[in-house]
C-alpha cells in the first residue's frame, strides 16, 4: 500500500497511523513527492507561504489547455492563489453558504425527493449520493428546477474531466460539460435570479470569474458530499446499535456526520506545490517539489483528536482536516454537513432499510476520494 492506493482500500486507517508515528513527513520514492500525513506538517503544508495550490510552470493543466475547461479552471479560486484568490474567496465566504435557513430547507426539500424516488425504485442509491448535492446547490445558485438534472449530469462529468489521468473520452466528457453548465449559468445570471449567482455577481467585474465559480462550487461539493452520505450509510448499516441511537435522538445526527468526516474522510488527500526553495515542517525543499498532504490520516492523528480510532459523537473540539485548512480551506464544508444530515433524515424517516446496503462495500477509483460503491441488495 501506498498513501494513494491506501484511498480506496478496505480500511487504510493502520497504514496511516504507522505515517503519523513514524514517517510524518517523508519523501516517496516511488511517487517521486513527499507526504505529509501528521497533523503538525498537514497544518504546515497548507499554511506555508511557500507552497501553492497548482505547479508554477503549470497553472491549468496541460491536456486541458486552450479549452472552456481550462478557462474555467484559470479562474476557479481553488486553483489559484495571491491576487486572484483572496478577493473572490473572501466574497464566496461572506455569502455563509450553508449557514441559512434557506440552504436547511432546499437540501431538506430535495433529500425528501430523492429520498421517495430511491423507495419507490426509480432513483439508486449512488445517484442519490452524488445528484443531491448537484440538485441543492444548483438550486441555490439560482438554476431553474428542470436545468437541475442536466446541472447533475455536467458537473460529474466536469469533475471526471479535470482530474488527473483522465483519459480522452472522459476529456471530451468535460469540455461537452463546461460549454453545458456555463450555458445554464449564463442563462440564469442574465435572469438575475435570486440566489447565490447573482449574490456573487454583486460588484464583480468579471462576469466569467463568476460563472467559473458558480461552477467551482458545484465541484467541489460534489465528490466531497456523495462521499460523506456514501460513508455515513456504510457505518450506520455496520454498527446498528448507532443507527438505533440517531432514530431515538435524531438531534445527534449533526454530530454523527461531523464525526464521519473525520472519522472517514470522503476528501482523504489533497496536493501542494513548493514554489520557492525553502523549509516545511523542518524538512529542506525545493522549488518544483510536490507535497501529498494527507488528510485523512491528520484527522486520526492522537496529537490532536485524543483516541482517534473511536468513533465518538461527542467528541469535543475536533480538529478536522478533510476540507483542508489556510486560505484555501473549503468555503462549501457547512453546505456539505448541511446535505448530507439531509440525506440521511430523510433516507431514515422515509423508512430506507439499511441492511440492503452490503455490510463489505469497494470504492470508486479516484486518487483522492474515498466514495463506497452504493449499490442494494433486494
Amino acid at each position: 500500500m501506498n498513501p494513494i492506493s491506501a484511498v480506496t482500500h478496505p480500511d487504510p486507517y493502520p497504514f496511516y497511523a504507522e505515517l503519523v508515528l513514524e514517517r510524518p513527513l517523508y519523501f516517496d520514492e516511488e511517487l517521486n513527492l513527499w507526504v505529509a500525513s501528521s497533523a503538525e506538517t498537514v497544518n504546515a503544508a497548507l499554511h506555508s507561504d511557500l507552497c501553492c495550490v497548482r505547479p508554477p510552470a503549470e497553472p491549468v493543466p496541460r491536456v486541458i489547455q486552450n479549452s472552456a475547461m481550462g478557462e474555467v479552471f484559470a479562474r476557479l479560486i481553488r486553483m489559484n492563489d495571491g491576487a486572484k484568490h483572496c478577493p473572490f474567496k473572501h466574497r464566496v465566504v461572506s455569502l455563509e453558504i450553508g449557514n441559512g435557513t434557506r440552504d436547511d430547507e432546499c437540501a431538506a426539500f430535495w433529500a425528501g425527493r430523492f429520498a421517495r424516488e430511491v423507495l419507490n425504485g426509480t432513483r439508486d442509491l449512488q445517484s442519490f449520493a452524488f445528484d443531491l448535492p448537484a440538485f441543492v446547490v444548483g438550486d441555490l445558485l439560482g438554476v431553474p428546477a428542470a436545468s437541475l438534472p442536466r446541472i447533475a449530469v455536467w458537473t460529474r462529468d466536469f469533475v471526471r474531466g479535470i482530474a488527473l489521468g483522465a483519459d480522452a473520452e472522459t476529456l471530451e466528457r468535460g469540455h461537452a460539460a463546461t460549454l453545458g453548465l456555463l450555458e445554464v449559468l449564463r442563462a440564469t445570471l442574465e435572469r438575475d435570479a435570486p440566489g447565490v449567482l447573482s449574490a456573487l455577481a454583486r460588484g464583480a467585474h468579471n462576469s466569467g470569474t463568476v460563472l467559473a465559480n458558480g461552477i467551482g462550487l458545484l465541484m467541489q461539493s460534489s465528490d466531497a458530499t456523495a462521499g460523506l452520505i456514501g460513508n455515513a450509510l456504510v457505518r450506520l448499516r455496520r454498527h446498528p446499535a448507532l443507527l438505533e441511537d440517531i432514530l431515538y435522538q435524531p438531534a445527534l445526527l449533526p454530530g454523527f456526520v461531523a464525526e464521519i468526516s473525520r472519522f472517514e474522510a470522503s476528501i482523504q488527500n489533497t496536493r501542494r506545490f513548493v514554489a520557492f526553495n525553502g523549509v516545511i515542517a523542518g524538512r529542506t525543499m525545493q522549488s518544483g517539489d510536490a507535497i501529498l498532504v494527507v488528510l485523512a490520516a491528520a484527522n486520526r492523528d492522537p496529537a490532536v483528536n485524543p483516541n482517534p480510532g473511536r468513533f465518538d459523537l461527542t467528541r469535543a473540539n475536533p480538529r478536522v482536516f478533510t476540507f483542508g485548512a489556510g486560505l484555501h480551506g473549503c468555503p462549501g464544508k457547512n453546505l456539505a454537513e448541511t446535505i448530507a444530515s439531509a440525506a440521511l433524515e430523510a433516507l431514515l424517516v422515509h423508512g430506507f432499510d439499511l441492511e440492503r446496503i452490503p455490510c463489505e462495500v469497494s470504492y470508486l477509483p479516484s486518487l483522492n476520494a474515498r466514495i463506497p460503491r452504493l449499490t442494494t441488495l433486494p
